[in-house]
């Protein structure tokens, strides 16, 4: 069985990097030592009278092993305690890391645990005043939004990312945000919240007159006009094709309410209006001859 006495380390703070090292030596021992929980427990509790930092360390490790064992709902409840014990041990940005780590792991498992892991990583950047990463953590927890069809708490994602690339000057992601805003809140059947949104990114620089203003105009308008032909040729322009993949879903699934019209083709409309005039003609002459 797994053993490693304590009583043989004569300096106690060289005590965690030593078991770290013992442990990592055998991968059998890290799975005979997730087995024995007691161990587990007086081993994290034997780190944080040493150090709080090392009992942080502990935790995640102690996450990260039980995830190489496939438990994963364990192991993000590990990292989870970890990443609140680095807040507060004024190290927040290791555990905003630490809950991004989290919500890749869970994520295939369950969704909605992923988006509360990256909303929390996205809390804790925010509050360290790190935009760039909170942002993209806030991101993730927008593409997982939509891909449940929670599409209310979605729209609100994406207006949070959104002011966000505004406060740090992105105004060409804006754009893009502003495109996924708009498929969002159609599917929600919403198309004044769509044209709102539009109308306020006028305020942003370089966005009137842009190929994403032109577009979404033209999608907002074959929208509100049910033309089915125009929504699905802005739809699959590669403007919309190229978006992340949940948002690409978006605009290929979006269709007109009531089912839309479909403009005719020239070729056809000159062949109705040449059948008219022949009937036109035959009427003129049904009395025959003066």
């Amino acid at each position: 069985m797994f053993s490693f006495n304590l009583t043989k380390c004569s300096d106690y703070s060289m005590l965690p990097s030593e078991y770290e090292r013992h442990v990592s030596c055998n991968a059998i021992h890290r799975v005979q030592m997730m087995y024995n929980r007691h161990w587990l427990v007086y081993f994290c509790l034997y780190w944080m009278l040493l150090r709080r930092h090392f009992c942080c360390r502990a935790l995640e490790a102690a996450g990260m092993m039980l995830k190489d064992m496939q438990r994963i709902p364990e192991a993000i409840q590990y990292i989870e305690r970890a990443s609140m014990m680095y807040v507060e041990n004024g190290t927040p940005d290791t555990a905003a890391l630490a809950l991004d780590r989290a919500g890749k792991l869970i994520e295939s498992q369950d969704l909605a645990k992923a988006v509360d892991l990256y909303q929390k990583a996205a809390s804790v950047f925010e509050n360290e005043d790190r935009l760039r990463q909170a942002v993209e953590m806030l991101g993730k927890s927008s593409r997982l939004l939509v891909r449940q069809h929670k599409l209310d708490e979605a729209a609100v994602s994406i207006q949070k990312e959104k002011n966000m690339y505004k406060e740090i000057e992105n105004y060409p992601t804006c754009f893009k945000k502003t495109s996924a805003q708009v498929l969002v809140h159609l599917h929600r059947n919403d198309f004044v919240a769509a044209d709102k949104c539009v109308r306020e990114s006028y305020s942003l620089p370089g966005f009137s007159g842009s190929e994403d203003c032109i577009a979404l105009e033209q999608l907002l308008q074959g929208y509100d006009e049910q033309d089915e032909d125009q929504v699905h040729r802005v739809c699959n322009s590669p403007l919309f094709k190229y978006m992340d993949n949940d948002y690409a879903k978006l605009s290929i699934s979006l269709r007109v309410p009531g089912g839309g019209k479909k403009k005719k083709a020239p070729a056809a409309d000159a062949a109705e209006g040449g059948a008219g005039a022949g009937e036109a003609d035959e009427d003129e002459y049904a009395g025959g001859l003066c």
